[in-house]
């Protein structure tokens, strides 16, 4: 039984695969319903802690947006790219983790993906290269950032360990950094140079380029304004209080409740209050109208996100919850003796759920089910960036659309693409540095 009811928790992915988006979070509720009426097992508790603290991180993201936070931070981009042309391969992707670590989001790299197909493009160097691992670095700051719904989603389940919220970034930061580095070694030279590549000299025989304006970062205008700065400025604010009242539990308030008990606030109350306050803060002072704040691509992609983690996470984690004594019993042993092994586990639920957040919520309790040590957990985080796996999502989609060069490229089998490489790389090196970091630091 126990076997069959893992098929059909698969299969509630693949199914959620098949559709996409939302409908991630209804094949959860299918899948569920399979094992309560076929299989007799008893529901667990929905995580209802993880869905809040990724609602008050995304409306607080979707605030700094609204406000034209993101739009200021993109028009700084722009200008460290076109400084820096010949070095784009490796300046892009950094620039890439940057922004996405400071909003907590990858989609600030959406604006900035025709300017690197541009300025590269102009500098002679093939648009592929900055353009794949830039978005591979976009995907791997995720778990770095101490504002992400992923992020929050293991200081949610990890905080009663007590792994803080400065521990994640001691180990995540450098790893996703050596990471993106090692992926962008793999692609420095990769394929032919524009120069010498016939596909992209017929189009510029062909006067493909002759009418180009100089491209710029969208969205971007408008976003220099004040009240955008004081919203970036408010935004990395909350974020240097997450991690501070994360990693110093005296400065979370002391309250009591009914009962008479004397206690303090928890992380996951904490994290929800400050970025609730901080959406606020930005409303009131920073021209962000709340009308528009849910109409934002951050609020629509985050609250797809939320309704991933309710479906996936509540479908695993009564599985796992039901199976808890075979579990340990049958696979902790191998697990702990080969911990790699979660982590690829964690790379394709990755690249089946398209969101670092669901996977986070849907293995992690299990890692600790199974009696992973929590900051082994940590070191392989980085191995929940597998959505590149299938180049399906928005943000791959648009590299190959915004390069007009014809570089980066989704092939006929549709799994030889421009990401593999940079992503695969980046993925195990990262993973590997992590668990470095653990084991020589921690």
């Amino acid at each position: 039984m126990f076997f069959a009811e893992f098929c059909v928790v698969i299969l509630a992915m693949v199914l959620g695969a098949r559709w996409g988006g939302v409908f991630f979070g209804m094949a959860g509720g299918i899948g569920l319903m399979v094992l309560i009426v076929a299989f007799g097992l008893a529901p667990a508790s929905p995580p209802i802690n993880v869905m809040l603290i990724m609602m008050a991180v995304v409306l607080a993201a979707s605030t700094l947006q609204s406000s034209g936070g993101m739009a200021f931070l993109v028009r700084v981009a722009e200008k460290l790219l076109r400084k820096r042309p010949q070095a784009i391969t490796f300046v892009a992707p950094l620039i890439a983790w940057v922004f996405t670590f400071m909003a907590g989001t990858g989609n600030v790299l959406y604006s900035l993906l025709p300017v690197i197909a541009e300025v590269s493009r102009e500098a002679g160097i093939r648009p592929e290269r900055p353009i794949s691992i830039s978005v591979i670095a976009s995907q791997h700051a995720v778990p770095a950032s101490p504002i992400s719904a992923a992020t929050a989603a293991m200081v949610a389940l990890l905080s009663v360990h007590g792994v803080t919220v400065l521990t994640i970034l001691a180990i995540v930061v450098p790893a996703t950094i050596i990471g993106i580095l090692c992926g962008a070694v793999s692609v420095w030279k990769r394929g032919k140079e524009l120069k010498d590549d016939p596909e992209y000299q017929k189009l510029l025989a062909e006067g493909a380029f002759a009418n180009a304006t100089k491209a710029k970062a969208l969205g971007s205008e408008g976003g220099a304004t004040k009240q955008a700065k004081a919203s970036v400025a408010i935004f990395i604010a909350a974020a240097l209080i997450v991690v501070l009242v994360g990693t110093f539990p005296e400065l979370r308030p002391m309250v009591t409740n009914a009962a008479g008990k004397v206690s303090r606030v928890s992380m996951n109350h904490m994290i929800q209050l400050v970025m609730l306050i901080t959406g606020g803060i930005i409303v009131m002072t920073c021209a962000a109208k709340p009308a528009e704040v849910i109409k934002t691509p951050v609020f629509r992609a985050g609250m797809m996100g939320v309704v991933t983690v309710f479906g996936l996470a509540w479908m695993s984690d009564t599985w796992i919850a039901n199976n808890l004594p075979l579990i340990k019993s049958s696979v902790a042993a191998a697990v702990q003796g080969t911990p790699w092994l979660f982590a690829i586990a964690l790379f394709c639920v990755g690249a089946l759920t398209h969101s670092q957040g669901a996977t986070v919520a849907a293995l992690m309790p299990l890692g600790l089910a199974l009696g992973i040590d929590p900051l082994l957990l940590v070191a392989m985080y980085p191995a929940v960036c597998g959505y590149f796996l299938i180049p399906s999502t928005g943000v791959l989609l648009a590299g190959v659309a915004f390069d007009e060069t014809g570089t980066t490229k989704i092939g006929r089998a549709v799994i030889n693409h421009s990401y593999l490489r940079p992503g695969l790389v980046a993925t195990i090196c990262a993973t590997a540095a992590g668990i470095a970091i653990r084991t020589l630091f921690f």
